[in-house]
């Protein structure tokens, strides 16, 4: 049977909606799978991971401990664990950095700077390299630029020879701020010890001047050893001066000092004369060319410099040729006219109006050669060899023998004195030794000049001098050789020969500080112009005196520096000058004052500190002064506290407290503290004191005293001292009674007791002590229970006396009823003061006096004396008044003093200036008052001097002294000759009281003066200015006052008026000034008031009498007020005013009135913002003038201006008024009522129509008529003008009258 054939089904055909759906279908599910095999694929991965994980886990597991011992030797890369970090830090500050590295095998750190290895020996003391614990840093001292590293990984081989910077060294003693003159020699030397002191390994030591490495030269020479660094400057300039740094490598680093040194100008030439310039060197080298520089000298009290001449020298010759003919004013010189292949040195001389100075020490060696021959040789190499052929590039220019034109033609220096021309040499330049040929034009003629004919120039450089001021040129250039001359250059730019700069601005403010006893710190602010600054002087000069002397003299680059060489305790004042090329510039202002003293510091650490006492809340302490108070009083104390058992200091007190004993509070009783103080002056608080001894808080129940404290010495001497305490704070169950002293030599324990029975006052001397032994004590007190507990012990104290002499003296001299005990102290003989004084005055002594006195200086090392007052010692004559002086009446000068007591058979004696008054004067005494005097009839200037009185009475004596000299004496002279002249004066008639003003109410100025010894033929006459005023009535002198009045007294009245007296006998006479009168008048001025007119609003302010001379300024907002339409300023004799026409919101505010007299200014002022003080008037003001505005009284119309009307006819003048309440009306013709009469009626008809009618009219009814209507608000004036004329007459032409408004009146007033 045949298989049946296959039959291919029919598809469903699918709709375009069914195919869409299809196709979503498909696509979702064949995302779907792609997400799940990925995700299948991701969990493969991870488990993977995971295991291949475990298995490293335990297999570092297993082999740790087995390899553990071995991992130091793998080896490892080099990486950083800390590495460098960026930093910011100010110009020429040290900086540190750190970095931290790790490694194996250990690796070797280099620092790099840009790419070079950073090496400390070729920068000696900026850079310091260290390595401690695998922390590598990098010092950098006077950083400039930021620094970066590298770090490689391979070994370096370590140095195994002993190396000068292995060495240990210390600096012993210095070289401090040093001063030389010009010429001398000086040596600085710095004494050292060196760790080991190998004799052919000595330290390595480098000089710097002003941080500039110095080497050894014929002008400066060095040295060092194991025990001593030496610099020798053999042949002092003002050049050596600067700062001098000594710098030794050590094995920790640097070790240095520093120190100023001073060259002073050697004595000049010529009286005046200058000093040396300083610096000289030469620049811009050429074949035959170079330009010389220098740095100005200072002259302070020099005449100023004019110029310089500057001198060369071949080497090998003492032979100095001057290279210009003038002075140059500029400190620049272009030299010319050089022979090739010859040295030259270099020096310069200043010229004043007084002559030339020394001359400044020659400059190094200079070399005249062409400085482009080395840029022109070439090297070649030839041959098997390699030869190196040195050529020139003229050899490779090939057969070219005319040299081409220079080029770049241009002034390289202009100056008021000379041009130097400068430019590019040709190319090619021949085969032919070149020079060159300029020429000059004036700037845009074409007229060229050859300048140089007689010199064959071979540098691209060259001076022009001969210019004339104020014109332009041009320069072009030729190349010249054998073969012939190139084209002319290029024309130069024109040049004009000109000043560029100029000297610098002066220095701005100048500040002058202490630093130490013989120094003082000045800084000052650069000039606003520094144009190309070389840097400063610096002077100074003592208060007082009129010399200024120079405080360096090397110009000094920065704008602060430190003034060595002063005298101790002078007052000096600073002036600063800027220099540059130019010169000096102005000097700045002079500094404030200033003292030469230490400058304050911190005071150092208190010490000793001691419990005193405690009541088991609180414990007493006691400390001791530190050692150095930083040259200001101490003046406060603060104390910590804490726990012994606790880290954390707690403040005691918030304030300071000002003894050396405080009492700490709040504490708990049986618990140990430890106690901190810090002691404070003016410049601060200062360090603190060690931490004391853990203190226990528990309350002291010991019925014997407790310690004393503050044990200090005086009047050290070689076998002897004075010890003195502090009694007790704790004494215990009764009273102190005594106390023993204890001594034992320092270091040891065994202490003996000095005093066999307890002392009671507070001090002891203590003898038989062995010279240089030191010594240290203690003080234990005693009551009636017992001794108590000993003191802390003492400072150690040496038996040696101090050095110098200090010795007391008893004067009995300048005392009131006593004597004075005087202090000596000689301190140094080598500073210019040698000792000081202290007095102690006894007023009114006895017996009780008697003893010893003691008397210490503080802050020295222990300075004191004692002296012992005996009965013998007070026999003097004691004084109730010591010697002084008086004027008397006729400008005779007493002397005198007065003493408690005198004895009848008492001897005196007066000397002056060291010579006894013998004769001439007159000396008395009275010995019931004790007053002995002198008295001198003609005190001239020859009396000036020292006055003393020597007092003999029995055994006692006594003399006392007055200092008549200086201003105290010019004052007593001036005083006697004026009591010399009054007596003369007062023998004719004289003003008793001189002339003086007196101001009446109504500013009537009344001149008053009264007279004395006058009589009937005395004449009194007034003067103004040299003008005889003749007064209405006659002066009166025998009344005693005479006065002349000045009424309603002005500007026009005010000058020296003078009165002058006489008769037959003489004449005197008197002045008065005149000029402030008005001070009266402006005080008058009452406040400003507020017065509402029809215009506007008025401010008035009263016064007793004003003119329009007088000064007033009227403000608005504080802006000043000139008189306009809108604002009106006037016054009258009362008032003055201001107008402000119809006002507005922009003249609300605040006005004030400034009445100034000369002297004084008197201000009112007055709110008109609504909103002041003056609110409420201005509402009383304006509501007034409302109603005013609305109410008052005013003519409604009716009436003409002018009338004009021929007699026999009869005028009618009728008008129309208005006002609430119904005003009164007055008529008025030139200025007088006009009443009601037969001829002229008057009416006022209904409260409203008012009527004037004349009757039949003649030329007599003429004028000026006005009305004037008013009511309680306030009226209206209104003027007519009436012309009667005559039959047959003219008409005459009408004069317009002018309508006045009343000001209206505050009703009810």
């Amino acid at each position: 049977m045949a298989e049946a054939a296959y039959n291919i089904p029919v598809f469903r055909q699918r709709t375009a909606e069914e195919t869409e759906e299809y196709q979503r279908v498909a696509t979702n599910v064949g995302k779907g799978l792609a997400v799940i095999q990925e995700e299948l694929h991701r969990m493969r991965m991870a488990t993977k991971a995971q295991v291949d994980s475990l298995a490293i886990q335990r297999e570092v597991q297993d082999m740790m401990p087995k390899r553990l011992d071995l991992l130091d030797e793998f080896p490892r890369m080099p990486d950083f664990l800390v590495a460098l970090r960026p930093h910011t830090v100010w110009e020429k500050t040290p900086v540190k950095l750190f970095c931290t590295v790790q490694g194996n095998p250990r690796p070797i750190v280099k620092w790099y700077k840009e790419g070079v290895p950073v090496d400390p020996l070729s920068a000696p003391g900026k850079y310091k390299i260290e390595n401690k614990y695998g922390v590598h840093s990098l010092i950098i001292n006077w950083l400039l630029m930021m620094f970066h590293f590298l770090f490689p990984s391979w070994a370096v081989p370590h140095l195994t020879e002993i190396h000068p910077s292995k060495l240990e060294v210390s600096l012993l003693d210095r070289f401090s701020v040093t001063f030389g003159v010009e010429g001398s020699s000086i040596s600085l030397v710095c004494t050292m010890v060196v760790v080991p002191n190998l004799p052919n390994v000595p330290p390595l030591a480098q000089w710097y001047r002003d941080d500039k490495l110095l080497k050894p030269s014929k002008l400066v020479e060095m040295s060092v050893s194991g025990s001593a660094a030496r610099l020798t400057l053999p042949y002092l300039a003002k050049d050596d001066e600067g700062l001098y740094t000594l710098r030794i490598f050590t094995k920790d680093g640097t070790a240095e000092h520093s120190a100023y040194l001073f060259v002073s100008d050697a004595a000049p030439s010529a009286a005046g004369a200058p000093g040396a310039p300083m610096s000289v060197k030469a620049y811009d080298i050429n074949s035959d060319y170079v330009l010389v520089a220098w740095k100005p000298p200072n002259t302070v009290n020099e005449a100023p410099i004019t110029g310089y001449f500057v001198d060369r020298c071949e080497v090998g010759s003492d032979s100095w040729i001057q290279c210009n003919d003038a002075p140059v004013k500029v400190c620049k010189y272009p030299v010319h006219g050089l022979s090739l292949g010859r040295s030259y040195h270099f020096r310069v001389r200043a010229v004043n109006s007084a002559g030339i100075s020394r001359a400044s020490r020659k400059s190094d060696k200079v070399t005249a050669i062409d400085a482009a021959e080395s840029e022109r040789l070439q090297g070649k190499e030839e041959g098997k060899y390699k030869t190196l052929n040195v050529i020139k590039d003229d050899e490779l220019e090939g057969y070219v023998t005319i040299p081409g034109e220079p080029t770049e033609v241009h002034a390289s220096e202009i100056f008021k004195s000379y041009v130097v021309l400068s430019w590019k040499p040709p190319c090619p330049r021949g085969r032919a030794p070149l020079w060159y040929i300029i020429e000059k034009c004036l700037a845009g003629t074409g007229a060229w000049q050859r300048i140089n004919t007689a010199v064959k120039l071979h540098s691209p450089r060259y001076p022009v001098f001969d210019l004339q001021d104020g014109q332009k040129y041009q320069f072009r250039v030729y190349s010249v050789n054998m073969y012939g001359s190139s084209e002319a250059s290029a024309p130069s730019e024109p040049i004009q020969k000109v000043d560029q700069d100029g000297v610098p601005s002066a220095p701005g403010h100048v500040v002058a500080t202490r630093n130490t006893k013989s120094s003082v710190f000045v800084q000052w602010e650069p000039p606003k112009n520094p144009k190309n600054l070389m840097g400063y002087y610096i002077d100074g000069r003592v208060v007082g005196s009129k010399e200024w002397f120079a405080c360096n003299h090397k110009p000094f680059k920065h704008t602060r520096f430190v003034v060595h060489g002063l005298i101790p305790g002078e007052t000096y004042v600073f002036r600063v000058q800027a220099a540059n090329v130019f010169g000096l510039s102005e000097e700045s202002q002079e500094s404030s004052p200033i003292a030469v003293e230490p400058a304050l510091a911190t005071p150092s650490a208190p010490y000793g500190i001691a419990m005193l006492s405690s009541d088991g809340s609180s414990i007493t302490l006691a400390w001791k002064s530190p050692k150095h108070c930083g040259g200001s009083k101490v003046n406060a104390y603060y104390i910590d506290k804490r726990d012994a058992d606790t880290l954390v200091w707690k403040e005691v007190n918030l304030t300071g407290v000002t003894e050396r004993v405080c009492t700490v509070g709040d504490l708990k009783e049986g618990t140990f503290y430890e106690f901190m103080v810090q002691a404070a002056n003016l410049a601060g608080v200062g360090l603190p004191s060690a931490p004391s001894a853990p203190m226990k808080c528990e309350a002291w129940t010991m019925e014997e005293p407790g310690p004393a404290y503050d044990l200090s010495f005086s009047e050290v001497r070689s076998h002897s001292l004075v010890i003195l305490w502090k009694a007790p704070v704790y004494t215990g169950a009764s009273a102190v009674t005594g106390y023993f002293v204890d001594m034992a030599k320092k270091g040891s324990s065994e202490f003996v007791t000095l005093n066999q029975e307890a002392v009671r006052h507070r001090y002891l001397q203590v003898a038989d002590l062995e010279e240089g032994e030191t010594y240290v004590f203690r003080v234990r007190a005693v009551n009636a229970n017992g001794i108590g507990k000993p003191s802390q012990l003492s400072d150690p104290v040496c038996a040696k006396a101090l050095p110098g002499n200090s010795k007391s003296t008893l004067i009995n001299t300048d005392s009131c009823a006593g004597f004075t005990y005087i202090l000596k102290t000689f301190l140094n003989p080598n500073f210019c003061w040698l000792f000081f004084s202290s007095r102690l005055t006894f007023t009114n002594p006895d017996k009780d006096d008697l003893g010893k006195y003691s008397v210490v200086v503080t802050d020295t090392d222990g300075v004191s004396s004692s002296y012992t007052l005996t009965e013998d010692g007070m026999l003097f004559v004691p004084l109730k008044h010591a010697l002084n002086y008086e004027i008397l009446e006729k400008g005779h000068v007493r002397f005198w003093l007065q003493a408690v007591k005198l004895s009848p058979s008492v001897s005196y004696r007066f000397i002056v200036n060291d010579k006894e008054v013998t004769s001439g004067e007159v000396m008395i005494h009275d010995v019931a008052t004790g007053i002995i005097q002198m008295t001198v009839d003609h005190f001239t200037r020859a009396n000036e001097g020292t006055y003393t009185v020597q007092i003999n009475d029995g055994k006692a004596k006594t003399q006392s002294s007055l200092v008549l000299v200086g201003d105290v004496f010019k004052a007593a002279l001036k005083e006697a000759e004026f009591q010399r002249k009054e007596h003369i004066r007062k023998q004719g008639p004289h003003f008793s009281e001189y002339l003086y003003f007196t101001v009446t109410e109504d500013c009537t100025v009344m001149l008053t003066c009264k007279v004395a010894n006058v009589k009937k033929e005395t004449t009194l006459h007034w003067y103004k200015e040299e003008d005889e005023i003749v007064p209405e009535t006659p002066p009166s002198v025998m009344s005693g006052a005479c006065a002349i009045p000045i009424p309603l007294f002005s500007r026009k009245d005010q000058g020296i008026f003078k009165a002058v007296l006489g008769d037959d006998r003489g004449k005197d006479t008197s002045l008065s000034l005149t000029g402030l009168i008005c001070c009266m008048l402006g005080a008058s001025a009452s406040d400003l008031v507020l017065q509402c007119t029809p215009e506007g609003i008025r401010l008035q302010c009263y016064m007793n009498y004003y003119t329009e001379e007088m000064k007033t300024v009227w403000k608005h907002k504080e802006s000043k007020i000139a008189s306009s339409e809108k604002m009106r300023i006037g016054g009258t004799a009362e008032m003055a005013w201001m107008q402000i026409c119809d006002p507005s919101d922009k003249e609300k505010g605040h006005y004030s009135i400034e009445i100034s007299d000369g002297v004084k200014t008197h201000v009112r002022t007055f709110d008109l913002s609504g909103q002041g003080k003056n609110k409420e008037q201005v509402i009383v003001e304006f509501t007034h003038f409302y109603l005013c505005s609305l109410y008052r009284g005013r003519v409604v119309g009716g009436l003409p201006d002018v009338v004009t009307i021929m007699e026999e006819k009869s005028l009618s003048l009728t008008c129309t008024v208005w006002g609430e309440p119904t005003p009164e009306v007055t008529w008025f013709k030139n200025e007088q009522e006009v009443a009601s009469t037969e001829h002229t009626r008057v009416t006022f008809d209904g409260g409203k129509f008012a009527s004037l009618v004349i009757n039949k009219v003649t030329p007599e009814d003429s004028g000026k008529y006005s009305i004037n209507v008013r009511n309680k608000y306030g009226g209206e004036f209104v003027e007519i003008t009436v012309s009667v004329y005559r039959h047959g007459e003219q008409i005459p032409e009408p004069k317009l009258g002018h309508p006045k408004t009343a000001t209206p009146h505050l009703g009810g007033k």
